[in-house]
Protein backbone atom coordinates (compact mmCIF):
# COMPACT_ATOMS: atom_id res chain seq x y z
CA UNK A 1 0.00 0.00 0.00
CA UNK A 2 1.18 3.14 -0.93
CA UNK A 3 1.30 6.93 1.27
CA UNK A 4 -2.47 7.77 -0.69
CA UNK A 5 -3.42 4.22 0.89
CA UNK A 6 -3.90 2.73 -2.18
CA UNK A 7 -2.86 -0.75 -2.76
CA UNK A 8 -0.03 -0.36 -6.07
CA UNK A 9 -0.49 -2.56 -8.48
CA UNK A 10 2.40 -5.41 -8.77
CA UNK A 11 4.74 -5.51 -11.83
CA UNK A 12 3.83 -7.19 -14.67
CA UNK A 13 5.94 -8.91 -16.86
CA UNK A 14 5.12 -6.00 -19.60
CA UNK A 15 6.19 -3.67 -17.13
CA UNK A 16 9.52 -4.83 -17.11
CA UNK A 17 10.02 -5.05 -20.50
CA UNK A 18 9.05 -0.93 -20.80
CA UNK A 19 11.01 -0.58 -18.70
CA UNK A 20 14.08 -2.04 -19.57
CA UNK A 21 13.43 -0.98 -23.05
CA UNK A 22 13.13 -4.41 -25.05
CA UNK A 23 10.15 -6.92 -26.09
CA UNK A 24 8.03 -9.24 -23.89
CA UNK A 25 9.58 -12.10 -25.65
CA UNK A 26 13.15 -10.97 -24.67
CA UNK A 27 11.97 -10.49 -20.91
CA UNK A 28 10.48 -14.09 -21.47
CA UNK A 29 14.28 -15.50 -22.16
CA UNK A 30 16.01 -13.63 -19.64
CA UNK A 31 13.47 -15.28 -16.91
CA UNK A 32 13.59 -18.61 -18.75
CA UNK A 33 17.62 -17.90 -18.63
CA UNK A 34 17.71 -18.40 -22.59
CA UNK A 35 21.46 -18.29 -23.94
CA UNK A 36 20.55 -16.02 -27.03
CA UNK A 37 20.34 -12.91 -24.86
CA UNK A 38 23.32 -10.70 -25.00
CA UNK A 39 25.01 -9.98 -21.63
CA UNK A 40 24.25 -6.36 -21.52
CA UNK A 41 20.59 -6.54 -22.47
CA UNK A 42 20.20 -9.26 -19.82
CA UNK A 43 21.64 -7.03 -17.44
CA UNK A 44 19.38 -4.48 -18.09
CA UNK A 45 16.28 -6.49 -17.84
CA UNK A 46 17.45 -7.83 -14.34
CA UNK A 47 18.42 -4.83 -13.47
CA UNK A 48 14.48 -3.35 -14.06
CA UNK A 49 13.32 -6.41 -12.33
CA UNK A 50 14.72 -5.21 -9.15
CA UNK A 51 14.17 -1.79 -9.79
CA UNK A 52 10.34 -2.75 -9.83
CA UNK A 53 10.41 -5.36 -7.00
CA UNK A 54 9.04 -7.65 -10.01
CA UNK A 55 7.74 -10.98 -8.29
CA UNK A 56 7.00 -14.07 -10.40
CA UNK A 57 3.06 -14.90 -10.55
CA UNK A 58 2.20 -18.17 -11.93
CA UNK A 59 2.66 -16.55 -15.16
CA UNK A 60 6.25 -15.79 -14.59
CA UNK A 61 7.08 -19.37 -12.36
CA UNK A 62 5.47 -21.17 -15.70
CA UNK A 63 7.95 -19.60 -17.57
CA UNK A 64 10.67 -20.39 -15.54
CA UNK A 65 10.37 -23.93 -15.35
CA UNK A 66 9.37 -23.69 -19.50
CA UNK A 67 6.94 -22.19 -21.19
CA UNK A 68 3.55 -20.24 -20.16
CA UNK A 69 0.66 -22.56 -21.41
CA UNK A 70 -1.68 -20.53 -21.58
CA UNK A 71 -4.13 -19.37 -24.37
CA UNK A 72 -6.12 -16.40 -24.76
CA UNK A 73 -9.27 -15.93 -26.95
CA UNK A 74 -10.77 -12.46 -27.48
CA UNK A 75 -14.22 -12.56 -29.17
CA UNK A 76 -17.34 -10.57 -29.13
CA UNK A 77 -19.53 -13.57 -29.15
CA UNK A 78 -19.89 -17.05 -27.97
CA UNK A 79 -23.24 -18.13 -28.56
CA UNK A 80 -22.95 -17.82 -32.27
CA UNK A 81 -22.94 -21.28 -33.96
CA UNK A 82 -19.18 -20.44 -36.20
CA UNK A 83 -17.87 -18.30 -32.78
CA UNK A 84 -18.74 -21.28 -30.50
CA UNK A 85 -17.57 -24.04 -32.99
CA UNK A 86 -14.38 -22.05 -33.13
CA UNK A 87 -14.35 -21.83 -29.20
CA UNK A 88 -14.58 -25.71 -28.86
CA UNK A 89 -11.98 -26.21 -31.70
CA UNK A 90 -9.23 -23.99 -29.58
CA UNK A 91 -10.02 -25.85 -27.13
CA UNK A 92 -9.71 -28.97 -27.70
CA UNK A 93 -6.62 -28.56 -29.46
CA UNK A 94 -5.13 -26.56 -26.23
CA UNK A 95 -6.79 -29.43 -23.81
CA UNK A 96 -4.60 -31.95 -25.83
CA UNK A 97 -1.40 -29.79 -25.92
CA UNK A 98 -1.23 -28.86 -21.59
CA UNK A 99 -2.53 -25.84 -22.62
CA UNK A 100 -4.53 -23.94 -20.72
CA UNK A 101 -7.25 -21.45 -22.10
CA UNK A 102 -9.43 -18.04 -21.15
CA UNK A 103 -12.01 -16.18 -23.02
CA UNK A 104 -11.70 -12.50 -23.19
CA UNK A 105 -15.28 -11.51 -24.39
CA UNK A 106 -15.29 -8.21 -26.08
CA UNK A 107 -18.14 -6.25 -24.92
CA UNK A 108 -17.66 -3.15 -27.01
CA UNK A 109 -15.84 -2.04 -30.38
CA UNK A 110 -14.82 1.50 -28.57
CA UNK A 111 -11.08 1.89 -28.71
CA UNK A 112 -10.38 1.99 -24.87
CA UNK A 113 -12.59 -1.26 -24.15
CA UNK A 114 -11.11 -3.12 -26.76
CA UNK A 115 -7.63 -1.98 -25.35
CA UNK A 116 -8.46 -2.93 -21.71
CA UNK A 117 -9.26 -6.15 -23.04
CA UNK A 118 -5.75 -6.57 -24.96
CA UNK A 119 -4.50 -5.54 -22.52
CA UNK A 120 -5.33 -8.26 -19.91
CA UNK A 121 -4.90 -10.94 -22.57
CA UNK A 122 -1.47 -9.44 -22.91
CA UNK A 123 -0.52 -9.78 -19.02
CA UNK A 124 -2.30 -13.31 -18.67
CA UNK A 125 1.15 -14.37 -20.68
CA UNK A 126 1.33 -16.58 -23.54
CA UNK A 127 -0.79 -16.45 -26.97
CA UNK A 128 -3.86 -14.70 -28.42
CA UNK A 129 -6.15 -15.81 -30.47
CA UNK A 130 -8.54 -13.47 -32.15
CA UNK A 131 -12.29 -14.24 -33.93
CA UNK A 132 -12.17 -10.90 -35.85
CA UNK A 133 -15.78 -11.52 -37.45
CA UNK A 134 -16.59 -8.41 -36.47
CA UNK A 135 -15.51 -4.55 -35.92
CA UNK A 136 -14.63 -5.33 -32.17
CA UNK A 137 -12.49 -8.30 -33.08
CA UNK A 138 -10.74 -6.59 -36.16
CA UNK A 139 -10.05 -3.53 -33.82
CA UNK A 140 -8.69 -6.44 -31.42
CA UNK A 141 -6.90 -7.94 -33.91
CA UNK A 142 -5.38 -4.74 -34.88
CA UNK A 143 -4.47 -3.64 -31.34
CA UNK A 144 -2.39 -6.58 -29.74
CA UNK A 145 1.51 -5.28 -29.53
CA UNK A 146 4.15 -6.08 -31.23
CA UNK A 147 6.41 -9.31 -30.00
CA UNK A 148 2.82 -10.85 -28.55
CA UNK A 149 2.36 -14.23 -30.53
CA UNK A 150 -1.10 -14.01 -31.92
CA UNK A 151 -3.61 -15.50 -34.32
CA UNK A 152 -6.30 -14.28 -36.25
CA UNK A 153 -9.60 -15.86 -37.04
CA UNK A 154 -10.60 -13.26 -40.35
CA UNK A 155 -13.13 -13.39 -42.84
CA UNK A 156 -11.49 -14.75 -46.64
CA UNK A 157 -8.96 -12.16 -47.26
CA UNK A 158 -9.02 -10.14 -50.56
CA UNK A 159 -6.23 -11.64 -51.45
CA UNK A 160 -3.91 -14.35 -50.31
CA UNK A 161 -2.05 -12.48 -46.98
CA UNK A 162 2.02 -12.80 -46.54
CA UNK A 163 3.74 -14.89 -44.21
CA UNK A 164 3.57 -11.75 -41.56
CA UNK A 165 -0.13 -11.87 -41.00
CA UNK A 166 -0.76 -15.42 -38.89
CA UNK A 167 -4.27 -15.80 -39.63
CA UNK A 168 -6.72 -18.40 -40.75
CA UNK A 169 -9.87 -18.57 -42.58
CA UNK A 170 -12.83 -20.22 -44.21
CA UNK A 171 -13.36 -20.19 -47.60
CA UNK A 172 -16.17 -18.14 -47.78
CA UNK A 173 -16.05 -17.31 -51.59
CA UNK A 174 -16.04 -20.40 -52.65
CA UNK A 175 -18.93 -21.39 -49.98
CA UNK A 176 -21.08 -18.88 -51.31
CA UNK A 177 -20.61 -19.53 -54.72
CA UNK A 178 -21.43 -23.25 -54.50
CA UNK A 179 -24.72 -22.27 -52.99
CA UNK A 180 -25.61 -19.86 -55.77
CA UNK A 181 -24.75 -21.94 -58.79
CA UNK A 182 -27.14 -24.58 -57.05
CA UNK A 183 -29.89 -22.74 -56.76
CA UNK A 184 -29.47 -21.20 -60.40
CA UNK A 185 -28.58 -24.81 -61.73
CA UNK A 186 -32.57 -25.73 -60.74
CA UNK A 187 -33.85 -23.54 -63.33
CA UNK A 188 -33.65 -20.12 -60.82
CA UNK A 189 -33.44 -16.75 -62.85
CA UNK A 190 -31.76 -14.77 -60.18
CA UNK A 191 -31.04 -15.85 -56.31
CA UNK A 192 -31.88 -13.42 -53.96
CA UNK A 193 -29.32 -13.40 -51.11
CA UNK A 194 -29.76 -12.08 -47.03
CA UNK A 195 -26.62 -11.11 -46.47
CA UNK A 196 -25.24 -11.59 -42.73
CA UNK A 197 -22.48 -8.33 -41.40
CA UNK A 198 -19.09 -8.14 -42.68
CA UNK A 199 -16.75 -7.46 -40.05
CA UNK A 200 -13.90 -4.99 -42.39
CA UNK A 201 -15.04 -4.75 -45.98
CA UNK A 202 -17.65 -2.95 -48.30
CA UNK A 203 -18.51 -6.37 -50.36
CA UNK A 204 -17.87 -9.50 -47.70
CA UNK A 205 -16.32 -12.75 -49.08
CA UNK A 206 -20.10 -14.58 -48.99
CA UNK A 207 -21.28 -11.84 -51.15
CA UNK A 208 -18.47 -11.74 -53.53
CA UNK A 209 -19.20 -15.14 -53.98
CA UNK A 210 -22.85 -14.94 -54.27
CA UNK A 211 -22.25 -12.19 -57.05
CA UNK A 212 -19.74 -14.06 -58.87
CA UNK A 213 -21.62 -17.32 -59.48
CA UNK A 214 -24.72 -15.02 -61.05
CA UNK A 215 -22.09 -12.62 -63.20
CA UNK A 216 -21.23 -15.84 -64.62
CA UNK A 217 -24.49 -17.19 -65.62
CA UNK A 218 -26.08 -14.01 -66.63
CA UNK A 219 -27.78 -13.47 -63.94
CA UNK A 220 -30.01 -10.52 -62.86
CA UNK A 221 -28.40 -9.28 -59.70
CA UNK A 222 -30.81 -8.05 -57.41
CA UNK A 223 -29.48 -5.90 -54.13
CA UNK A 224 -28.34 -7.93 -51.29
CA UNK A 225 -30.59 -7.45 -48.50
CA UNK A 226 -28.33 -6.23 -45.56
CA UNK A 227 -29.40 -7.90 -42.26
CA UNK A 228 -27.97 -8.93 -38.71
CA UNK A 229 -26.58 -12.72 -37.10
CA UNK A 230 -29.73 -14.24 -36.23
CA UNK A 231 -33.32 -15.50 -37.15
CA UNK A 232 -35.63 -12.17 -36.29
CA UNK A 233 -33.09 -10.65 -38.89
CA UNK A 234 -34.20 -13.44 -41.19
CA UNK A 235 -37.64 -13.33 -40.89
CA UNK A 236 -37.85 -9.28 -41.16
CA UNK A 237 -35.66 -9.51 -44.49
CA UNK A 238 -37.80 -12.51 -46.17
CA UNK A 239 -41.03 -10.25 -45.44
CA UNK A 240 -40.07 -7.68 -47.37
CA UNK A 241 -38.52 -9.97 -50.25
CA UNK A 242 -42.25 -11.90 -50.40
CA UNK A 243 -44.00 -8.82 -51.55
CA UNK A 244 -42.37 -9.45 -54.85
CA UNK A 245 -43.83 -12.64 -56.38
CA UNK A 246 -40.69 -12.90 -58.54
CA UNK A 247 -38.63 -13.76 -55.95
CA UNK A 248 -37.99 -17.70 -55.93
CA UNK A 249 -34.53 -18.62 -54.48
CA UNK A 250 -33.08 -17.07 -51.12
CA UNK A 251 -29.69 -17.41 -50.22
CA UNK A 252 -29.23 -17.05 -46.72
CA UNK A 253 -25.72 -15.44 -45.09
CA UNK A 254 -26.00 -18.12 -42.11
CA UNK A 255 -28.10 -20.96 -40.84
CA UNK A 256 -30.09 -18.55 -37.79
CA UNK A 257 -31.02 -16.36 -40.75
CA UNK A 258 -32.52 -19.02 -42.62
CA UNK A 259 -34.67 -20.85 -40.05
CA UNK A 260 -36.15 -16.50 -40.05
CA UNK A 261 -36.64 -16.62 -43.67
CA UNK A 262 -38.58 -20.31 -43.60
CA UNK A 263 -40.99 -18.54 -41.00
CA UNK A 264 -41.93 -15.76 -42.97
CA UNK A 265 -42.49 -17.80 -45.75
CA UNK A 266 -44.81 -19.95 -44.03
CA UNK A 267 -46.52 -17.10 -42.64
CA UNK A 268 -47.13 -15.53 -45.88
CA UNK A 269 -48.33 -18.76 -47.49
CA UNK A 270 -45.24 -19.49 -49.78
CA UNK A 271 -44.45 -23.14 -50.05
CA UNK A 272 -40.68 -24.60 -49.75
CA UNK A 273 -39.43 -25.78 -51.83
CA UNK A 274 -42.55 -25.35 -54.16
CA UNK A 275 -42.67 -21.58 -54.49
CA UNK A 276 -39.30 -20.65 -52.70
CA UNK A 277 -36.32 -22.20 -52.91
CA UNK A 278 -34.08 -21.46 -49.36
CA UNK A 279 -30.32 -22.04 -48.79
CA UNK A 280 -28.39 -21.44 -45.58
CA UNK A 281 -24.81 -20.78 -44.60
CA UNK A 282 -22.61 -23.01 -42.19
CA UNK A 283 -24.63 -26.26 -41.52
CA UNK A 284 -25.54 -25.58 -37.70
CA UNK A 285 -26.66 -28.46 -36.20
CA UNK A 286 -29.91 -27.41 -36.28
CA UNK A 287 -30.64 -27.27 -40.36
CA UNK A 288 -30.94 -31.12 -40.98
CA UNK A 289 -34.05 -31.33 -38.60
CA UNK A 290 -36.01 -28.04 -39.69
CA UNK A 291 -39.16 -28.88 -41.86
CA UNK A 292 -38.08 -28.79 -44.42
CA UNK A 293 -34.82 -29.56 -43.34
CA UNK A 294 -32.31 -26.88 -45.12
CA UNK A 295 -29.81 -26.92 -48.47
CA UNK A 296 -26.52 -25.37 -46.89
CA UNK A 297 -22.91 -24.96 -47.27
CA UNK A 298 -20.57 -27.27 -44.89
CA UNK A 299 -17.88 -25.08 -42.76
CA UNK A 300 -15.75 -26.76 -40.88
CA UNK A 301 -15.42 -23.88 -37.96
CA UNK A 302 -14.31 -26.31 -35.42
CA UNK A 303 -10.81 -27.15 -37.79
CA UNK A 304 -10.95 -23.36 -38.06
CA UNK A 305 -9.98 -23.90 -34.27
CA UNK A 306 -7.90 -26.59 -34.49
CA UNK A 307 -6.11 -24.50 -37.20
CA UNK A 308 -5.71 -21.63 -35.41
CA UNK A 309 -4.31 -23.06 -31.85
CA UNK A 310 -1.59 -25.12 -34.00
CA UNK A 311 -0.23 -21.64 -35.64
CA UNK A 312 -0.05 -20.34 -32.65
CA UNK A 313 1.20 -23.58 -30.88
CA UNK A 314 3.93 -23.14 -33.41
CA UNK A 315 5.09 -19.97 -32.35
CA UNK A 316 4.60 -20.49 -28.80
CA UNK A 317 7.11 -23.57 -29.00
CA UNK A 318 9.24 -22.00 -31.55
CA UNK A 319 8.89 -24.53 -34.25
CA UNK A 320 8.61 -24.71 -37.92
CA UNK A 321 6.72 -21.50 -38.72
CA UNK A 322 2.89 -22.33 -40.26
CA UNK A 323 2.07 -20.54 -43.31
CA UNK A 324 -1.37 -18.96 -42.90
CA UNK A 325 -4.37 -20.98 -44.65
CA UNK A 326 -7.56 -21.08 -45.73
CA UNK A 327 -9.06 -24.47 -43.92
CA UNK A 328 -11.46 -26.93 -45.46
CA UNK A 329 -13.19 -26.54 -48.37
CA UNK A 330 -16.73 -26.07 -48.47
CA UNK A 331 -19.32 -28.74 -48.81
CA UNK A 332 -22.91 -28.13 -50.43
CA UNK A 333 -25.55 -30.41 -48.53
CA UNK A 334 -28.14 -30.52 -50.64
CA UNK A 335 -31.58 -31.14 -48.43
CA UNK A 336 -35.73 -30.47 -48.82
CA UNK A 337 -35.37 -26.74 -48.91
CA UNK A 338 -34.22 -26.20 -52.76
CA UNK A 339 -35.98 -27.44 -55.68
CA UNK A 340 -36.86 -25.65 -59.28
CA UNK A 341 -39.06 -22.70 -59.13
CA UNK A 342 -42.86 -23.03 -59.93
CA UNK A 343 -43.69 -23.90 -63.48
CA UNK A 344 -46.08 -21.33 -63.83
CA UNK A 345 -49.64 -19.78 -62.94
Amino acid sequence: MNVTGHTRRPASIRDVATAAGVSYQTVSRVINGHPSVRPATRERVLAAIEELGFRRNATALALASGRTRTVTVLTANTTHYGYASILQGIEESARAASYAVGIGVLESAEDAAVAAEVQRAADAGGGIVVIAYDPAGVRALDAVPAGLPVVGVVETPASPPGGESPWVWTDDREAAYQATRHLLSLGHETVHYVAIPSSTRRTSARTSGWRQALKEAGAPEPRPVQSSWGPAGGHAAALELTRDPSVTAILCGNDDLALGVLRALHETGRAVPGEVSVAGFDDAPHSAFLTPSLTTVRLDFTGLGRAAFALLHGALEESAPVAPHPVSVPELVVRESSGPPPSGP
